[in-house]
């Protein structure tokens, strides 16, 4: 089953009121979708500013809704050498910590964000699996792993008898396929490692506001996404918003907006087990879940026809059907 994880994104920090209305609405809108999880996150990278509006709604909530809470192992920004990467003390002390702020018992996945080349693989796997036998997490995946990677975590699961990774996080969109439809697939029809894929939109891009230029109010007019901003008015960048005027057609045609069509897009690959969305506000949350009545749409034509106009079709060396 295809499904669709919403959860709060917002590119500067947010009230606490304006947090809980947006997780709230998450809540109450995923007992009528059943296609969709609540997908709560606890990573270093985010500010604690929402820790107990979390868990409240996880622990008033979780008896009606699917809630998929999950604990990202970063690579990236700590102190001491045993307080960053994919060592076995941060990772068990990180997720205890994560489990502690969102006052749960375990997590549904704990993700390795970014290898480490530091750490060998071995002590990694090994990592994962205790906090899977102690109860802390249900399964281990990896986020922005290659697929070379991910294959020899496998390995060394399955030589030492441990516990492999299930799935990988991948940016996946319009305008960045080749990783997802070139490289995963053979992990998917092998090993049986799903996809779950992040930033659907292209970080805003695919919505169709940067059209005529950056919004004073968009997350691209803000000095930390300078990096968005200068993407955008690109000369690649304004390709692209001309390929998305040809494809807000197709969205026509189909009932939807641009947002829609592109998650749909993006649920269409059978290597796809579900598609993280970013919300800041209800009404956007509300409408990107129209993705889902869009699915049976997208048919082996309309994907044809959306090929035509990207032409970025990555070539695989085997035929996999999406």
């Amino acid at each position: 089953m295809k499904e669709i994880a919403a959860g709060l994104s917002a590119p500067f920090p947010i009230s606490s009121k304006i947090c809980f209305n947006v997780l709230l609405c998450i809540a109450d809108l995923s007992s009528l979708q059943q296609q969709m999880i609540i997908s709560i996150t606890d990573s270093q990278m985010l500010l604690p500013f929402a820790s107990a509006n979390i868990s409240g709604i996880i622990t008033d909530r979780r008896g009606k809704h699917k809630v998929l809470a999950h604990r990202a192992v970063r690579a990236l920004i700590c102190r001491a050498e045993t307080e960053r990467g994919l060592n076995r003390k941060h990772i068990i002390e990180g997720l205890k910590g994560s489990l502690q702020r969102m006052q749960l018992e375990y997590v549904d996945v704990v993700f390795a964000n970014r290898p480490d080349s530091n750490t060998p693989m071995e002590e990694i796997v090994r990592a994962m699996t205790h906090v899977i036998n102690q109860g802390m997490s249900m399964y281990w995946g990896t986020s922005r792993w290659s697929a070379m990677e991910i294959m020899e975590a496998y390995s060394v699961a399955r030589q030492f008898n441990l516990i492999p990774p299930v799935c990988e996080q991948a940016e996946y969109h319009f305008f960045q396929r080749d990783k997802v439809e070139t490289q995963l697939p053979e992990l998917y029809h092998k090993i049986g490692v799903g996809v779950v894929s992040w930033s659907p939109l292209a970080c805003g891009i695919i919505t169709g506001k940067y059209e005529n230029g950056v919004p004073e109010s968009s997350r691209a007019s803000m000095k930390p996404y300078q990096w968005l901003r200068e993407k955008i008015m690109s000369e690649d960048g304004r390709k692209q918003q001309a390929k998305l005027k040809e494809l807000a057609h197709i969205a026509e045609k189909l009932g939807c907006t641009l947002p829609q069509l592109a998650i749909a897009w993006c649920l269409r690959n059978e290597g796809v087990s579900s598609v993280l969305l970013g919300s800041s506000s209800p009404s956007q949350l509300t409408e990107n879940l129209g993705a889902i009545q869009v699915i049976p749409k997208m048919t082996a034509g309309i994907a044809s026809e959306v090929d035509h106009i990207l032409e970025n079709c990555p070539h695989s060396k085997k035929d996999y059907h999406h």
